[in-house]
């Protein structure tokens, strides 16, 4: 793995809201993909910020910090993901369930589905089902993505799907879920049609229902 990528782990995960900029172009300058630094810096570094969060060395100000340096790389990785995109793919809802506050993970999926083409309407967080049904239907988004850190929460996955299906809609929409608490076990519990584990998997998932014969 290139230096400069683990140096955009350490860097989220030392909170170096100031440098991470510079280290991420560095990485593109180095020839490195958008979707390595994602997937070896940022999202490798968030990791090790969750778990020591997980084990008390990190607190909630330090989580909101590492959203703050993520964010502050978006920018420059979305400009040359955009360079690549593909325009027109459809649009995806995106939501954190109901119950749940978490965002940083379903915003990186967020900037990746948009700088790929992707019409994203992003709902938030703390997201009732019926919203999101009535998203769905406004818009036309034939894909929802559902992002859930909680294990007390996963029920809100099932909820969404339960309520395209109340709601008349669930056999045009793609279920996709991701988050801390997630998995294809879930997945196939909670009757969504796919499980991602990382931001890269959810553009790959994506793809595949939108890919053109």
């Amino acid at each position: 793995m290139k230096e400069s990528i683990l140096a955009v782990r350490k860097a989220v995960d030392e909170l170096d809201l100031d440098g991470v900029t510079g280290l991420v172009r560095a990485c593109l300058d180095e020839g490195a993909s958008p979707e390595e630094i994602f997937q070896d810096g940022i999202t490798a570094g968030l990791e090790i910020v969750g778990r020591k969060f997980e084990e008390g060395e990190y607190f909630l100000a330090d989580l909101i910090m590492a959203g703050e340096v993520v964010k502050e790389a978006m920018p420059v990785l979305k400009e040359r993901m955009s360079e690549t995109g593909n325009p027109g793919r459809g649009k995806v809802i995106l939501a954190t369930v109901a119950g749940d506050i978490h965002e940083i993970g379903k915003n990186i999926v967020g900037m990746i589905l948009s700088a790929n083409g992707y019409e994203v309407i992003d709902l938030g967080v703390d997201v009732p089902a019926d919203r999101i049904v009535g998203a769905a239907r406004s818009s036309g988004a034939g894909l929802i993505g559902l992002s859930a850190l909680l294990t007390t929460m996963v029920d809100s996955i099932r909820g969404v799907v339960d309520a395209c299906s109340a709601a008349g809609i669930r056999d045009r929409v793609r279920i996709v879920i991701g988050g801390a608490c997630t998995s294809r076990g879930l997945c196939e519990e909670m009757g969504a049609d796919a499980y991602g584990e990382t931001a890269i998997d959810a553009l790959r998932i994506f793809n595949g229902y939108t890919a053109r014969p």
